[in-house]
């Protein structure tokens, strides 16, 4: 099975960040961010990063401001470790699907909890 180059660096993207940002960031805020997914244009110029905060289902606005004020940063931090002629511009994209399954767990959970109660 062979995959779109697009989809190795992106691969690629996502762990580097998550160590640029767990290491070498020094905004606390970003201390509970956790990459979930990258995706990354056919040509390799735009990246969407996909985030959660950990522990939330919802984004706050610090960690978004403390995002994008870094992205500079780690732009250049992952340009340093990947051997691209281009470094792609990064979009951060809060990533909703951890609070979607979150709630669905919660339904279940309320689920089996009456079917227990009603035997």
């Amino acid at each position: 099975m062979s995959f779109k180059r697009a989809d190795r660096v992106a691969e690629l993207i996502r762990a580097d960040m998550s160590e640029i940002i767990s290491k070498e960031v020094k905004d606390p805020r970003l201390h509970a961010v956790t990459i979930t997914s990258v995706k990354i244009s056919d040509d390799l110029r735009n990246a969407k990063i996909y985030f959660v905060e950990m522990g939330r289902d919802e984004c706050s606005d610090d960690i978004k401001a403390g995002l994008n004020k870094a992205a500079g940063f780690i732009r250049r931090e992952l340009g340093k470790r990947l051997q691209l002629r281009f470094v792609p511009e990064l979009m951060f994209v809060h990533d909703t699907s951890f609070g979607y399954g979150n709630r669905i767990e919660k339904i279940l959970a309320e689920i089996a909890k009456q079917d227990k109660h009603d035997q």
